[in-house]
């Protein structure tokens, strides 16, 4: 495994303004340094990649076959509605981890279905960013 594909969801760029008690009050730019931190020291290269937008996530993962080895991925709101993100996931056939900063198990009812965890191979939630460590060693440890 040498390149990560880590895809945020909608209003992750709002972090460390949107809900801290609930996602923190660490920026969407102090969570790209982190990752890219974490890639480095374990020899990976990454893109971090965010949209508020369903279309351009799912034209970015399928841009990502046959350029990542995997892609971690915090769908944000659209776990909860996209079988688009699903499909496409489904479709490039890369190891997937989902994440996601809180506890979603804890939270509303409607949170309880995950779509694009239905195509992922494990999920890391209510780690805040240490979540998408957790991601990427996995990757690395059953993917590699």
């Amino acid at each position: 495994m040498k390149n990560i594909l880590v895809i945020n969801g909608p209003n992750l760029n709002m972090l460390g303004i949107r809900e801290p008690g609930i996602y923190g009050s660490q920026s969407y730019q102090a969570l790209v340094d982190f990752v890219t931190e974490v890639c480095r020291s374990h020899g990976l290269s990454c893109e971090c990649f965010q949209s508020n937008h369903e279309g351009a996530i799912v034209d970015r993962i399928q841009a990502a076959y046959g350029n990542v080895d995997g892609i971690v991925i915090n769908p944000a709101a659209y776990t909860h509605t996209s079988v688009a993100i699903l499909d496409a996931l489904k479709a490039v056939s890369i190891p997937a981890v989902e994440v996601h900063l809180s506890d979603v198990s804890a939270r509303e009812a409607f949170r309880q279905v995950s779509y694009a965890g239905m195509a992922c191979q494990a999920t890391f939630a209510g780690h805040g960013f240490d979540g998408y460590r957790m991601a990427i060693e996995y990757l690395l440890e059953h993917c590699g």
